[in-house]
């Protein structure tokens, strides 16, 4: 059996970069459109993970 042996890092990155294709394909109908919204949720959920990633360093410790 294949086993994943992923960071908590790059799990956070793989499921904002599936996320962003779901969102993109379900909500815009033209390509250019999906490939914006997909880049632009993807950005989002990157610095989302940093910003909380910070805050939860910060007020640790």
């Amino acid at each position: 059996m294949f086993k994943m042996n992923l960071s908590h890092f790059e799990a956070a990155l793989l499921f904002a970069l599936f996320t962003s294709v779901v969102l993109a394909v379900v909500t815009k109908r033209t390509d250019r459109d999906r490939l914006n919204y997909g880049v632009y949720t993807f950005a989002c959920f990157v610095v989302a993970l940093f910003g909380l990633g910070w805050l939860m360093y910060f007020g640790h410790g």
